[in-house]
């Protein structure tokens, strides 16, 4: 039995550039990419904070050190500049693997520049309030 997996997660990403001309996919800086371990024409989830959409797609490299995130071709229609994306790769395990496992997480600021770096996500705390 595989059991899917998140493998990385590039988590409030900002939209740089939406390209309806452009051939579809979604432009990653390379830097972000390398960190991520998420490699070049992977499968993509993007879900987009601002509007809920969700959608895939696949990852190609932007500019090193550029901070664009680039939603491209038809996607470019589920995503605007300053849009907040959370991107994810999966991963197939199998039920040794699945134990092992530990996704890379990487947290980014409003420019697309990496705050800080992670493999789990804190245990959700129901008693916490909502931010308003």
């Amino acid at each position: 039995m595989v059991t899917t997996m998140l493998k990385a997660k590039l988590h409030r990403a900002r939209v740089t550039h939406a390209e309806l001309e452009y051939e579809g996919s979604c432009a990653i800086d390379g830097k972000l990419l390398d960190q991520s371990h998420i490699r070049e024409y992977e499968q993509i989830h993007i879900y987009n904070v601002n509007t809920g959409h969700r959608f895939v797609t696949y990852a190609i490299q932007a500019q090193v050190g550029s901070g664009i995130v680039s939603v491209n071709g038809a996607a470019a229609r589920l995503a605007a500049p300053g849009d907040i994306l959370i991107i994810c790769a999966y991963v197939g395990l199998d039920s040794t693997e699945v134990t092992r496992h530990k996704p890379t997480l990487i947290y980014l600021d409003n420019h697309n520049q990496i705050i800080r770096t992670g493999d789990s996500i804190p245990v959700q705390n129901l008693d916490h309030k909502p931010r308003t």
